[in-house]
């Protein structure tokens, strides 16, 4: 039995898991908590920084309460930013390479690499299509249902993670992860009008289809990358981002030529409507999506779900710095069983009966070696002994007579 060195969860044999990690992650992933704390404690920090003021930038984007800007446009030019980024993270890396290295810029690594890490196409679809359902959402639902129901992305990550990665959870984890989703929902509940059903939820198939679309695929998008960029672990994370940015960016454009052609050619243009909060907003996103690379690979999708729950409290004592908005008591407390959750999930857990058996039979027979050892070890030192030992002349005499 494995245990993850971020999330404390247990993961099955090496057996199990041959084919969907490599071997230098399951190397990795031994390791001791304490070696990766740093890297964990840089990409928390990072990512509550771009996710909080994601919300922000996003608040100040809008002219007379709308967008003047085509959504696609932005998902387009973010993917061409983070495009530019790998390749000259790329650049630099090939100029740092050691005599004898395989060189990182030859065609023959490069179509290795792609051909090896096409799977990365799976999740830049998903997160195209994803990007386009949070403005499909907003006709059936308002603001803060569509919050409150992507909530269930903690749970649908989590048995994704359970299926696709192999990953174990223990008894208290799925209780952190539900309290996890009861704190964020607590965080995000608000009174509704009279007269209202529950949550504003119409009574629509459609609306109920998208609702299931919106939950499953931005959690199979980060499993999925989660998955293509440890199973090739050995690959370099700014080729394999660029090859993710890459495939996000020719997904998109095919929908800014579909809007185009469908809407008129006028739509063709990505700088339509911008402004200096936009850019602001896609530089912001691009560096979102950079370090979400470095999460699932290098961390975990459950580490990236608290981190964004986290950035909660940075979005909401900026809001209320910046624009006057209100820190309610409903965002004091959710924030607080939030933390609490964050900290049950992550904590050292005992192990379990299985467990500690094999470590008392591995005692067992470590003890048992270390007894054959040190037995072989006086057999063999009295051996030398006795042939150094002097023996008189008359010892020396044959046995039988001559």
């Amino acid at each position: 039995m494995v245990e993850c060195s971020v999330c404390r969860s247990r993961l099955g044999e090496p057996k199990h898991n041959a084919k969907s990690l490599s071997k230098a992650y399951v190397h990795q992933r031994i390791k001791t908590p304490s070696q990766n704390f740093a890297l964990n404690a840089l990409l928390v920090g990072g990512d509550c920084i771009f996710v909080g003021l994601q919300p922000i930038l996003v608040y100040m984007s809008k002219i007379d309460g709308t967008f003047k800007f085509s959504p696609v446009s932005v998902n387009f030019l973010t993917e061409v930013a983070k495009v530019v980024f790998a390749i000259i993270m790329i650049l630099l890396q090939a100029g740092r390479q050691k005599v004898g290295e395989k060189p990182l810029l030859s065609l023959s690594t490069f179509t290795q690499a792609a051909r090896n890490n096409v799977l990365l196409a799976v999740p830049a679809l998903f997160y195209a299509v994803n990007n386009y359902l949070k403005f499909i959402m907003q006709l059936y639902f308002g603001p803060a249902t569509v919050k409150m129901l992507s909530n269930l992305k903690v749970l649908v990550v989590a048995i994704l993670l359970k299926f696709i990665m192999r990953r174990k959870f223990s008894l208290l984890q799925w209780e952190a992860l539900i309290l996890l989703l009861i704190g964020i929902t607590m965080n995000q509940l608000r009174s509704l009008p009279e007269g209202t059903s529950a949550f504003g939820l119409p009574v629509d198939t459609v609306a109920y289809i998208y609702t299931l679309i919106f939950v499953t695929v931005p959690s199979l998008a980060s499993v999925f990358n989660e998955y293509a960029l440890k199973s090739q672990y050995e690959t370099s994370i700014y080729l394999q981002n660029l090859f993710l940015y890459g495939y996000g960016a020719i997904f998109n454009f095919i929908a800014i030529l579909g809007i185009a052609i469908y809407e008129g050619p006028s739509n063709f243009d990505v700088l339509q409507g911008h402004s200096k909060a936009t850019m602001l907003l896609i530089f912001n996103n691009a560096a979102q999506g950079i370090l979400s690379s470095f999460f699932f690979k290098y961390a975990d999708s459950i580490l990236k779900k608290y981190s964004s729950t986290v950035a909660t409290i940075f979005t909401g004592v900026a809001s209320a710095i910046l624009f006057g908005h209100t820190i309610t008591s409903n965002f004091i407390l959710g924030i607080s069983i939030v933390l609490i959750s964050m900290h049950q999930f992550f904590s050292a857990l005992p192990k379990d009966k299985h467990e500690q058996h094999n470590g008392a039979l591995e005692m067992v027979d470590d003890k048992n070696n270390r007894s054959t050892d040190t037995a072989f070890e006086n057999m063999n030192s009295g051996a030398i002994n006795d042939a150094r030992h002097p023996v008189d002349h008359d010892k020396r005499k044959p046995l039988l007579p001559a």
